[in-house]
């Protein structure tokens, strides 16, 4: 049986017809009620089989900010929701009745254009829509007698080869002479009629225009479609050199190319071809039956056109290879202050995503190409989320933070996904289209001036990229997807139809042991670092890449060297770097080839972090703890991924000592620049993630894992937090400056209290202490020689008899001791800091909120004098008041604060009793 296609060229507004659902009436008014039938078996077939189908829809208005912007929604989307559930039919089709004006319940007045759905499962995990994956559309006509007609099937242009036949079947909402013509020549007429049918046998190759013309004596109506003979695909080798994907070959053509296997016939529609089936545009097929491709030529340099592939007359998809795509249901979210000139959707020409291409486009001006990475041992990594670092989640105002990244002392910036992933906002590891940099964040020029600017400051760029897996906007998904089953076809050239080793499937899985996949991640790989200028990858969960993802595996270790060694061949410097969590004999042998491994250290540094000293060993993030050869391991205490160190302190940490409480924010703070101090000095590449630096206390699942998170950039404002990022800056500052803190001699106890490293270097040593007890602890230094010590925080200096002398170190305390005196760091001065965190006796206070007024009550044991101190969020002092008195037994204190702005502060009480603390809001 030959497959008929459907291209739509459009004389009715807003009108997308699809199979995939029927409306009767066919040119339905705000005032009739109608039936909507839902063909599962259509679209993309997520739906076939099941038993109940639930309407999930809106309507689109004059007032919607886009021709996919949903007014009105009805249904609760994940819930058996009553009011949406559709009547089974049988046969994989689903209706549901309703009033269009009461069952939207739209104000009077409100001009609808279109009815929009999508189809769910009672839970919306599984989504019939469209079989490109877009939403679905129905027009609404203006009731005001008005004729309108349109051919209803084929609802697109049709694909079919000579001989074929299809039938033709058009009507009108009022009785008309409506009449159809094939290129012009009148094939059948009906009168005083609303439908017409007619049997088409397909004729000579090429194009050819059905038209229906509709009349009645007042008005005159027309629709069209097109259909297409296919002539005989023509069997020709691409030129030599061209990849798939988009090839430029001159300012005005380009050759598109497109890795297609057991296709009949595929056609390139766009913008160049106003979006219709033509003959002109089918592709030629290479010699291996698999590779398809077009020259197209006469295209205006510097403009840019949107294009399609339109397969076997069923599927029209964006370019796999996309390096920029259109998204209908997405783009029109985003600002144009983020995307300028962005190319409009063609709207009412196609449905789903579009590919954009721009020949001639001029060069961009790279002015930092001399730019020398750092060597992989000397990494600092500062891992950032684009969304939730800057509050217009754009490239040009990252470089407007570059200063503050620049003074921390971080030489390299990872960002998590970029490419094109599934609707606006995400993490990025739900990827659609691997090669195409997502609009949410700016436009490719943005991003390189980005690059540029990183590279400029002596920061290298390196993109975290999820090539493990893809999700369903994926063409290569579409292009072979088993419908029945629900899943991408066993005939998929790149996936695996069925997740070989869950739990560890995320979207739908690659098959890395598959050509058409290695060819595809080159192609993807080669792409970013030559157009963008990157410095290397972080490839996601790469412990993925084999069937069979547990225990040992040689297929996983050579898939990786070949991936690596087509990287190197042409970018000798490039970073790879893995998520790995594999054997660590895997690792081993990666880490000898050249590529690097994340680090997970998290636990041992948030037990630390918390005072529980006794599961806080930080050896694994040592490489030589792991019998590595080469400091290829990328330790961190913080990644995108975990639980935030200091919510955990704030929520868990140790409070058994009352005078050094870990789930105190002071202390927390504290006791996190004592991990930053071991984590930075420990020798090999390190990784921070976003704000760790200021001690960031939102957790990860507020609201939900992956929703966005407050950006809190007012930290810097917080003397302590602020504090804590000096003390990162000037740990870095070492590693910048001294050989000593790059040095690969070192010995380290880092299972105990006390974590140590000695470091050793020709031009100067140096000691590094950490106390994570709760309570004092007696450290060994083990200084490797007598003399001189000088330490780097205090300027402090000690003469140093007995090398095997103890040190007493407080809760939380470091120190980094040198036998060379260096310049002592600049950190801002929290002057009241270790008062703030005490609470020597019960202090109450209130109002709170409060304007104008304080009172305070507390017990004293005997009269004394009471100093009172107020400071704002950034530790300042604001208040200090001196001359109050204390009566033994019960005290109620008064204290105007009426000229204090706005804002959070901290009562702080000396009395004989002790000290006591409470933080009020100054409404």
């Amino acid at each position: 049986m030959k497959k008929l296609s459907f291209l739509l060229f459009l004389v009715l507004p807003s009108f997308f017809k699809a199979q995939v659902v029927q409306v009767s009436p066919s040119f339905p008014t705000i005032d009739d009620q109608v039936t909507i039938t839902f063909d599962a078996s259509q679209g993309n077939g997520a739906l076939i089989g099941a038993t109940q189908v639930y309407a999930h829809t809106g309507v689109i208005t004059s007032a919607s900010t886009s021709p996919t912007n949903w007014q009105f929604t009805q249904g609760t989307w994940g819930t058996a929701d009553a009011s949406v559930a559709m009547t089974n039919l049988g046969n994989n089709k689903h209706s549901i009745t309703f009033n269009i004006s009461d069952f939207y319940g739209f104000p009077g007045g409100t001009t609808v254009l279109d009815l929009a759905f999508v189809f769910r499962n009672a839970t919306g995990t599984t989504v019939g829509r469209s079989a490109d994956g877009s939403d679905i559309y129905y027009p609404v006509f203006p009731n005001n007698g008005e004729l309108f007609a349109a051919i209803f099937d084929p609802s697109d242009a049709v694909l079919v080869n000579e001989g074929d036949q299809f039938a033709i079947h058009a009507e009108s909402n009022i009785n008309a002479t409506l009449t159809l013509f094939d290129n012009g020549t009148q094939i059948n007429q009906t009168t005083n009629s609303t439908t017409i049918d007619y049997n088409i046998t397909a004729g000579a190759s090429g194009n050819h225009l059905v038209e229906l013309v509709a009349e009645n004596g007042t008005f005159t109506k027309r629709d069209t479609i097109y259909y297409t003979v296919n002539p005989p695909v023509q069997v020709l080798n691409p030129p030599a050199g061209t990849k798939n994907g988009i090839n430029y070959i001159s300012e005005s053509s380009v050759i598109l190319q497109l890795f297609a296997p057991e296709k009949e016939n595929i056609y390139v529609i766009g913008d160049f071809n106003n979006w219709l089936v033509d003959a002109n545009y089918q592709m030629n097929r290479g010699t291996d039956n698999a590779t398809w491709w077009i020259e197209i030529s006469n295209l205006t340099p510097n403009h840019k056109y949107g294009y399609q592939y339109f397969i076997d007359g069923s599927l029209k998809i964006a370019d796999p290879l996309s390096t920029l795509i259109l998204d209908p249901n997405n783009d029109g979210s985003i600002s144009a202050l983020i995307y300028p000139d962005r190319l409009p959707y063609p709207a009412g020409k196609t449905t789903g995503f579009v590919t954009v291409i721009q020949p001639g486009a001029p060069a961009f001006n790279w002015q930092h190409d001399n730019f020398v990475a750092p060597a992989n041992k000397d990494l600092i990594i500062y891992e950032l989320l684009v969304r939730d670092f800057v509050a217009r989640h754009d490239y040009l105002t990252i470089i407007d933070t570059l200063d503050y990244l620049e003074r921390l002392g971080i030489n390299a910036i990872e960002l998590m996904p970029i490419g094109e992933f599934e609707n606006n906002e995400s993490w990025g590891y739900n990827p659609s289209f691997h090669m195409a940099l997502d609009k949410y964040y700016g436009t490719p020029e943005h991003f390189k001036m980005f690059v540029d600017a990183c590279h400029a400051r002596g920061i290298a760029v390196i993109l975290d990229i999820a090539l493990n897996h893809t999700f369903g906007q994926s063409p290569m998904v579409n292009m072979y997807w088993d419908a029945a089953n629900n899943r991408t076809a066993a005939n998929n050239p790149w996936f695996n139809a069925i997740c070989p080793h869950e739990p560890f499937c995320w979207g739908y899985d690659m098959n890395h042991e598959a050509q058409a996949t290695k060819d595809y991640i080159d192609r993807v790989n080669q792409f970013w670092l030559d157009e963008y200028h990157l410095d290397g990858f972080r490839f996601d969960y790469t412990k993925g890449f084999v069937n069979n993802a547990n225990g040992y595996s040689d297929t996983r270790i050579n898939l990786l060297k070949r991936m690596a060694d087509v990287i190197w061949s042409n970018h000798p410097d490039a970073y790879i770097i893995l998520e790995h969590w594999a054997d660590n004999n895997e690792e081993i042998q990666l880490s000898d080839y050249g590529m690097m491994m994340w680090g997970n250290v998290t636990h041992a540094y948030s037990e630390a972090n918390m005072g529980y000293v006794s599961t806080s060993n930080l050896s694994s993030g040592v490489h030589t703890s792991r019998g590595w050869s080469d400091p290829h391991l990328i330790s961190y205490a913080e990644s995108h991924d975990e639980e935030r160190m200091m919510f955990k302190n704030l929520e868990y940490g140790n409070s058994t000592n009352p005078n050094h409480d870990a789930k105190n924010l002071y202390v927390a703070l504290e006791r996190a620049q004592a991990s930053a101090v071991i984590l930075l000095t420990t020798p090999g590449p390190k990784m921070i993630w976003q704000f760790g630096e200021l001690g960031y206390d939102i957790s990860i699942d507020d609201p939900c894992r992956v929703c966005n998170k407050p950006i809190l950039w007012n930290y810097q404002q917080n003397a302590n937090r602020k504090q804590l990022y000096d003390v990162y800056a000037a740990t870095l500052n070492l590693r910048k400056t001294y050989p000593t803190f790059q040095t690969l001699d070192f010995q380290y106890s880092l299972t105990g209290a006390v974590k140590r490293l000695n470091l050793n270097h020709a031009s100067m040593d140096a000691v590094v202490l950490t106390n994570f007890d709760v309570q004092n602890q007696n450290a060994t230094p083990n200084f490797q020689s007598t003399g001189w010590w000088y330490e780097y925080f205090t300027g402090d200096s000690i003469n140093v008899t007995n090398t095997n002398a103890t040190l007493q170190l407080s809760p939380g305390e470091y120190r980094i001791y040198t036998d060379v005196r260096i310049n002592q760091p600049e950190i801002i001065e929290t002057t009241i800091y270790d008062e703030l965190v005490k609470e020597e006796f019960e202090l109450n206070i209130f109002p709170n909120p409060t304007s104008d007024v304080l009172i305070i009550n507390f017990k004293a044991e005997e009269i004394s004098k009471l100093d009172y101190i107020i400071i704002n969020e950034k530790g300042q002092v604001v208040m200090e008041i001196s001359e109050k008195n204390a009566v033994k037994g019960d005290n109620y204190q008064e204290i105007e604060i009426s000229k204090l702005d706005k804002g959070v502060y901290h009562l702080l009480i000396k009395s004989k009793s002790g000290y006591s603390n409470k933080e009020f809001l100054k409404m």
